[in-house]
């Protein structure tokens, strides 16, 4: 059971390393991530509620790693448009939450309020939300966001990488021709007004530059950005620069960072890129190996590659230097933690699944984080958004 309000109370804002030890702190927290890919997984034949060696996570080291709140992603290829089937897609993801959820209902309860999630807590189990990580699963009806929120739906991510016809991703502005219409339309102006009813948070990571200020400036609740990191750090198209998270802190809105090496670290595409010639010689021992069978051959490739990932791991500082440059840039009340988990193919070294999360809590106290500040970080600013936006 968690005693996170208490803590509040008893504890000072200038508690630190010195004062707190991280353990403790993470314990008592309310700990929140609001991106997890593992029903993906789910589908393909993992088992959440049991514990694996497989990915990042599942219920057991969801419990280990302390998280209080875990915000399952829906995310459905951008294949399954074709026979408008991303919307039935999304609701068989839902249904694989709500069966893991019936399996182990002392540990796992779904949760749609703010109330709900302290409740849930208290009550010593996780509490599961909803994110829908893609516009496309709406299939330009507003029914079918009824729908969507119906089930349980806490925040929507405008786009994937793909855009939708009423709203441009990050990845298609970054490489839009000269006058090409970017941003929302009237009726993705619509889609963030029927949100703001429907008590769904507006998810603006993937979204491009122009669809992030257009629904800043629809919303009339605060917004997230579910898993974004810093593009001064790293220039990369998915990040955030300083001025959209200024302009989100703004309005009250939360940016929850990713965990992703590409996303963290400059090198790490280049150095990934760079591997197959680095092991030319295996790769090419692997294809005499393989010979005529192509396929066996091409997945010999990529678990050999997979089985060096370690090499391209940034250290988990780096993670805490992007959380940093938030803080400095618009206080900790608005930045949190949305690592991305089962949908990213590494982390940082020190971080192997979800279990390590308690690492993140003893860097930001060894940067001299106060406790309040990682309190605040680790899950109160997102349980302030949701009571904004659901009760």
């Amino acid at each position: 059971m968690k005693f996170w309000p208490l803590l509040l109370l008893a504890m000072t804002g200038c508690a630190t390393a010195q004062t707190v030890d991280y353990r403790t702190l993470h314990r008592d927290a309310l700990v929140v991530d609001t991106h997890n890919d593992v029903l993906s997984e789910v589908l393909d034949g993992r088992d959440m509620v049991t514990r694996s060696d497989k990915g990042h996570s599942d219920l057991p080291r969801l419990a280990e790693g302390g998280v209080d709140v875990e915000v399952f992603s829906v995310w459905v290829d951008p294949k399954f448009e074709v026979g408008k089937r991303s919307f039935s897609e999304a609701n068989r993801m839902i249904d694989s939450l709500e069966s893991a959820a019936r399996r182990a209902p002392e540990r796992l309860e779904l949760a749609r309020t703010a109330a709900d999630v302290e409740r849930i807590v208290a009550s010593g189990k996780i509490a599961g939300l909803i994110g829908v990580e893609g516009g496309q699963m709406i299939e330009d009806d507003l029914a079918k966001l009824d729908r969507l929120a119906d089930r349980g739906m806490r925040y929507l991510t405008l786009t994937w990488n793909n855009s939708t016809p009423w709203a441009t991703s990050g990845k298609d502005e970054s490489e839009a021709k000269p006058g090409q219409k970017l941003g929302l339309t009237d009726f993705g102006r619509q889609v963030v007004r029927r949100l703001n009813a429907r008590g769904v948070m507006v998810d603006l990571s993937h979204v491009g530059p122009q669809t992030f200020a257009d629904a800043l400036a629809t919303s009339t609740k605060p917004c997230i950005a579910s898993h974004s990191s810093s593009h001064s750090i790293n220039p990369h198209y998915r990040n955030l620069r300083d001025d959209q998270v200024q302009a989100l802190a703004a309005k009250g809105g939360v940016v929850f960072v990713n965990f992703y090496p590409g996303f963290l670290d400059s090198t790490y595409y280049p150095r990934r890129a760079a591997q197959p010639k680095q092991y030319a010689r295996e790769i090419d021992a692997l294809k005499t190996r393989f010979g005529a069978d192509s396929l066996g051959f091409k997945a010999a490739r990529r678990a050999f590659l997979d089985g060096h990932l370690d090499e391209l791991r940034p250290p988990l500082s780096l993670l805490i230097d992007h959380i940093d440059h938030f803080v400095k840039l618009v206080g900790a009340d608005h930045v949190g933690l949305g690592a991305d988990w089962d949908g990213i193919e590494a982390l940082p070294l020190g971080l192997n699944s979800v279990a390590d999360l308690p690492e993140v809590t003893r860097l930001l106290l060894e940067r001299g984080y106060s406790a309040h500040d990682v309190r605040l970080i680790l899950g109160e600013n997102f349980l302030r958004v949701l009571r904004a936006n659901a009760g």
